[in-house]
C-alpha cells in the first residue's frame, strides 16, 4: 500500500510526468544497485519446470522493461521467477520518434510506440558475457530491425539467435507488435513457416550434440480464432516449444472516460482492459492444443486473481509488465505467496 499511496505518487510526477523519463530513470536506478542484487538469493516458492527449464516461481517479468539488460540481477531479487530482455534486434536502433509512452491511469493501462529501440544483439550478448550467470531463467524476445524490409527478416532474426543463443535459457519470436511496419504480417503462414522452419534450423546447429534452447512465439490478442489456429499449426510443424499469450493490442475497448484522449494515441495497449481478451486467447490455445502446449500468460495481471484466473485459462506461467508498475514490487510477492 505505501508504493500505491505514497511511492508511485512520486515517481508518477517526476519529470513532469514524461512516462519514458520516468521508467529511464527508474531502470538506471536497479541497475545501480544491481551488483549488489546479485547476492540476493530466494529460496524457490511455488517452483515447476515448463519446456525442461525450472522455474523458482512462475512469475517472470514481460519484454520491454529492461529490453537491453541494464538490471538483470535486480529483478530476481525483486521476486520475480524469470525475466525476459528485449525485444532486440539485430542492428541497434533508436526506435520510434518521442513522445512514444503514455499512462491512461484510470484504465490502468499504458500505450507505447517504442519501436524496438534496442542496443543491438551483440551489444546485449557483450553485456550478458559481462554479467554472468543469473539466480533466475533469461528469456530472450527476438524481432526484425525496422531497416530491414520485411522479406529479409528470417536472416535478421536468425542473426540476432546466433548472437545471444549461448545466453538465453528459451528465446521468444516477436511477430506482434504493432510498432514496427510490416511485422504483423509475419504471423500469416507462409511467413511463419519461412521464418519457424529457418530458426528451427538455426537452433538445431547452434544446439550440435546437445539440447535445443526452447523456441516459443509471441502472437497479437488482435488475431481472430482461425488465425490463431493457423499459427498453432504451423508452430505443431516446426517444434515450436511453447506460446506466449498475449502482445500489446491495437483496440481500446475498456478505456476510462478521463483517458479517451489519450486512447487515441498510436501505439498498443497493455495493462486491465487487455485482461479478459489475453485469457481468450490463453484458453482457446489450451483448447485447440488438449493442454499439451506450454503458454505463458501475459495481460492484465494485476495480482492474485488475476494470476490465478490466468493459469485456470491455461498458462503455465505468466508475465507481468504493467501490473508492476502500478501495483509495485509487492505484487509479484503476494501472487507467488497466493500460489
Amino acid at each position: 500500500m505505501v508504493y500505491k499511496s505514497v511511492v508511485r505518487n512520486v515517481l508518477f510526477r517526476m519529470h513532469g510526468g514524461d512516462a519514458e523519463r520516468i521508467h529511464e530513470t527508474t531502470l538506471r536506478a536497479l541497475s545501480v544497485v544491481s551488483p549488489l542484487a546479485k547476492a540476493v538469493r530466494r529460496k524457490p516458492a511455488a517452483e515447476r519446470t515448463v519446456f525442461g527449464v525450472r522455474f523458482p516461481n512462475p512469475v517472470g517479468l514481460a519484454a520491454g522493461l529492461d529490453k537491453n539488460g541494464r538490471a538483470l540481477p535486480a529483478w530476481g531479487a525483486l521476486g520475480f521467477g524469470f525475466v525476459e530482455v528485449g525485444t532486440v534486434t539485430r542492428h541497434a536502433q533508436p526506435g520510434n520518434p518521442k513522445p512514444r509512452l503514455f499512462r491512461l491511469r484510470d484504465s490502468e493501462a499504458i500505450i507505447n510506440r517504442m519501436g524496438f529501440n534496442n542496443d543491438g544483439a551483440l551489444e546485449l550478448a557483450n553485456r550478458l558475457d559481462r554479467l554472468g550467470p543469473l539466480s533466475v531463467p533469461l528469456g530472450i524476445s527476438l524481432g526484425k530491425s525496422k531497416v530491414t524490409p520485411v522479406e529479409e527478416a528470417v536472416e535478421d532474426y536468425r542473426a540476432s539467435l546466433r548472437a545471444l543463443y549461448r545466453h538465453g535459457d528459451y528465446f521468444a519470436v516477436n511477430i506482434s507488435s504493432p510498432n514496427t511496419p510490416g511485422l504483423r504480417s509475419l504471423q500469416d503462414r507462409g511467413a511463419l513457416t519461412e521464418l519457424l522452419s529457418a530458426l528451427e534450423q538455426t537452433s538445431g546447429e547452434l544446439a550440435g550434440s546437445g539440447k535445443r534452447k526452447p523456441l516459443l512465439v509471441k502472437i497479437a490478442p488482435d488475431l481472430t480464432d482461425q488465425a490463431i489456429a493457423e499459427v498453432l499449426e504451423v508452430c505443431a510443424a516446426h517444434g515450436v516449444t511453447g506460446l506466449i499469450a498475449t502482445n500489446t493490442t491495437l483496440s481500446r475497448d475498456g478505456i476510462a472516460p478521463a483517458d479517451q484522449a489519450k486512447a487515441a494515441e498510436a501505439g498498443g495497449l497493455s495493462g486491465r482492459p487487455l485482461a479478459v481478451r489475453a485469457r481468450e486467447v490463453v484458453r482457446f490455445v489450451s483448447r485447440e492444443t488438449g493442454g499439451k502446449l506450454p503458454i505463458i500468460g501475459v495481460g492484465g495481471i494485476f495480482g492474485p486473481d488475476d494470476a490465478k484466473a490466468m493459469f485456470d485459462a491455461g498458462a503455465s506461467l505468466v508475465q507481468v509488465y504493467t501490473g508492476f508498475i502500478y501495483e509495485g514490487p509487492g505484487m509479484v510477492r503476494r501472487i507467488v505467496k497466493a500460489l
